[in-house]
């Protein structure tokens, strides 16, 4: 029989809504160490597919194809995969996207191996994104379900953790295996190994099962997680937030190699930068780290605003930048900014859905964090072919800066999920204290 939410509980005696009391639950642990693994292999594939497109097209344009092709499906996909995580058990239908988009990675390695079309390469890296997409309502709406809701907080920083420090780990193990005769093919059958990670934790936790409350028959179930955006003043603006600033903030992330050929006179194939990369996702990885630890008791709500701030300051030294010297210890300030800004908004994000309803809401957060970053890539990938990067790298400095007005929650107030199941202005809420949802004032 299944357990419910109440029934896992934590082996850690450390503080509630911290990453070490969100690791002292079994569940959480496994598959925590599972999609690590997996994303370790992932963030290898991220290295080299768009590094070997840009070796053999020198075009950002053709990069951020690429890029589309990977998280491009999310825009059109993530809304039909909320309802149909509702719809068919989890497990299987989790188990089911890893094992397909593993035969993926596998085509994309063959197809590497006889440089084969762009075009078919494109086409399967589009396979693997429609089931990334798919799937990945799913998995979000799941993982909450495995720790109780005060501890939800460390298990978000854990997630951003989990996501960064595989993108450290992938790139260098990568470069190191390349550095030992390992091909670019092959590193593409390692990742698709990795997906037997995340197969084999989700086939042994317990997902809790959650009743979906959804009465909408037809096309009307398509728009059961806008219609509770709309509804609740602070999933809109976060979701606003993390609109805006993929699109006008985060192109460089899925144009790279060619920032870093054209701004800083880095080869994509060479070791630095596989330094680079990597200093940015360790600069990531801590930004998400400390929103669970050392920032726990700070307002959520200010280390956005800092964060957006901060984020700005570091893409102005980005953009200035005119070699590896500078580049690789702004890029870990970059890269730290970035996940110090993501990790409260999707804290706050989570922390004020029910559990019925996270499946169909957290579609909606992957059409605004990944697919939107394909959006601005694809927009500015030209631009960066015709004028270079830095214009596009100040647009974010700008962008950055208007978001950290435009989405400071205390002083532009909005409404939140109270357990009564009403909502009140942000303003009347308790100001001293960690609340039942996460959000902390005062500090």
């Amino acid at each position: 029989m299944p357990l419910s939410v109440s029934e896992h509980t934590s082996k850690s005696k450390a503080r509630a809504g911290s990453a070490r009391a969100a690791f002292g639950y079994r569940d959480f642990r496994i598959i925590w160490i599972g999609l690590f693994a997996s994303n370790v292999g992932t963030w290898m594939q991220n290295l080299a597919l768009p590094a070997y497109i840009d070796a053999r097209t020198h075009k950002a344009t053709w990069v951020a194809i690429m890029g589309f092709a990977q998280l491009g499906p999310l825009l059109l996909l993530s809304i039909p995969g909320g309802v149909l995580a509702d719809r068919f058990p989890r497990r299987q239908w989790l188990i089911t996207n890893q094992a397909l988009q593993m035969v993926f990675a596998v085509a994309i390695a063959f197809l590497i191996a006889r440089d084969s079309s762009l075009w078919a390469i494109f086409a399967v890296q589009l396979g693997i994104g429609v089931f990334n997409a798919l799937g990945a309502p799913a998995m979000q709406a799941s993982i909450p379900l495995l720790l109780s809701k005060e501890d939800l907080p460390g298990a978000l920083s854990l997630n951003s953790v989990m996501l960064n420090g595989s993108r450290v780990i992938g790139p260098a193990l990568a470069a190191a295996l390349i550095g030992l005769g390992v091909t670019v093919p092959q590193i593409f059958v390692i990742n698709a190994a990795t997906y037997l990670f995340a197969v084999a934790a989700i086939a042994v936790i317990v997902i809790p099962h959650v009743q979906s409350r959804s009465v909408e028959r037809g096309m009307q179930k398509l728009l059961v997680g806008i219609r509770i955006a709309r509804q609740r003043g602070v999933l809109s603006r976060m979701l606003l937030a993390m609109t805006a600033f993929s699109f006008f903030c985060l192109p460089y992330v899925s144009l790279f190699p060619s920032i870093a050929r054209l701004n800083f006179g880095i080869d994509s194939n060479s070791a630095t930068y596989k330094w680079l990369y990597a200093t940015w996702g360790l600069g990531a990885c801590l930004g998400g780290l400390a929103c669970g630890s050392v920032f726990i008791r700070f307002d959520r709500r200010k280390l956005i605003v800092f964060a957006f701030r901060g984020f700005a300051l570091s893409m102005a030294g980005f953009a200035l930048a005119n070699g590896p010297m500078l580049a690789i210890p702004i890029g870990f300030l970059l890269g730290f900014f970035y996940f110090m800004a993501v990790t409260p908004m999707v804290t706050i994000f989570q922390t004020n859905m029910r559990d019925h309803e996270r499946a169909r809401v957290m579609s909606l957060w992957f059409m605004a964090f990944g697919g939107t970053v394909t959006l601005g890539a694809l927009a500015f990938g030209p631009v960066v072919d015709r004028f270079g990067p830095r214009p596009v790298l100040f647009i974010s400095v700008a962008s950055a800066v208007a978001l950290s007005w435009w989405a400071d929650l205390i002083r532009r107030p909005t409404q939140m999920l109270l357990d009564d199941e009403s909502s009140q202005p942000l303003e009347t809420r308790n100001a001293t204290s960690l609340d039942e949802h996460g959000v902390v004032a005062g500090e």
